[in-house]
């Protein structure tokens, strides 16, 4: 089976195609920093396979609701349930087989190559005893990252993006039925953000898996998802495909800011940039200045 990552997207009929066979549901959750509260009674459905992106403003509760997801984050109240087990009670190694998570830092202590770093992602699988078969998953995740003239070398000698890449094969090679990614594209320039953006839909659409990341480029969320969760204020506001989010009302609503969305080459693409107004501005503040 083989998606294009730029079909196009027609349907805005708003029918609930989300609710049954839930992989990951998260029921009323509520999750606060201190006394600030980030998550308002979140409740949301990813059913098996497909690409969900969450997108949203700064502070919206977006990488929070993935780090609730993935345990990482604990929740006030609510639950969240993978394949209808809480993973409050049950985590651990046996979570970390259905479930992979990549976080915005991911800072390492230790000086590891790109090749052991990529091999911790089987660590669930094997428990630190490696065998054929985890090789063949740490090769597979280096080429789909394009890393292997890099495999041998130490992740400090690396730029920030080769890093990130490194980090996304980890989790590639870690092989769950769920992948949860909190911003993977940060320092990534535009050809390998869109090659993984395109590796994440084959492996999706081939493998069956379910992929769920926070995204701020909205232009690639409507791309390259099957789903669009706006959040805004620790909750979610609209849900739905890429025609019923990219839409100049909706995304008003999320940003408190006017866009015009114009579909080109069958892709929704949102205009948020006014050059004129922006010139107008600039122009402005030269002759004052």
């Amino acid at each position: 089976m083989s998606l294009l990552p730029f079909r196009r997207r027609d349907d805005r009929s708003g029918e609930n195609r989300w609710s049954a066979g839930c992989g990951i549901e998260a029921r009323s959750v509520c999750s606060s920093y201190g006394d600030t509260r980030v998550l308002h009674e979140v409740t949301a459905c990813f059913a098996h396979g497909g690409v969900t992106s969450l997108i949203g403003p700064n502070g919206a509760g977006k990488s929070t609701l993935l780090g609730v997801m993935s345990r990482l984050q604990a929740a006030d109240s609510g639950a969240v349930l993978v394949d209808g087990v809480d993973v409050s009670v049950n985590g651990g190694r046996e979570l970390a087989r259905r479930l992979a998570v990549l976080r915005q830092e991911n800072a390492v202590s230790i000086r590891l190559t790109v090749r052991e770093l990529v091999g911790f992602g089987r660590f669930p699988h094997n428990g630190g005893r490696p065998g054929p078969d985890d090789a063949e998953h740490v090769d597979y995740a280096l080429g789909a990252m394009e890393l292997e003239d890099l495999a041998d070398r130490y992740l400090d000698e690396l730029s920030g993006g080769q890093r990130q890449r490194a980090h996304i094969a980890m989790v590639l090679a870690q092989d769950t039925d769920y992948v949860l990614l909190d911003e993977p594209l940060n320092n990534l320039d535009l050809r390998h953000a869109t090659s993984i953006m395109r590796l994440l839909r084959r492996t999706a659409a081939e493998r069956g898996k379910t992929i769920v990341l926070v995204i701020h480029d909205i232009n690639i969320a409507a791309a390259y998802s099957d789903r669009i969760i706006a959040m805004k204020d620790g909750r979610i506001v609209s849900d739905g495909t890429p025609a019923e989010i990219m839409r100049t009302d909706v995304l008003k609503a999320v940003y408190d800011m006017e866009m015009q969305v114009a579909e080109v080459a069958g892709r929704y693409v949102a205009l948020y940039f006014d050059g004129e107004d922006e010139l107008e501005e600039y122009g402005a503040a030269l002759s004052t200045a």
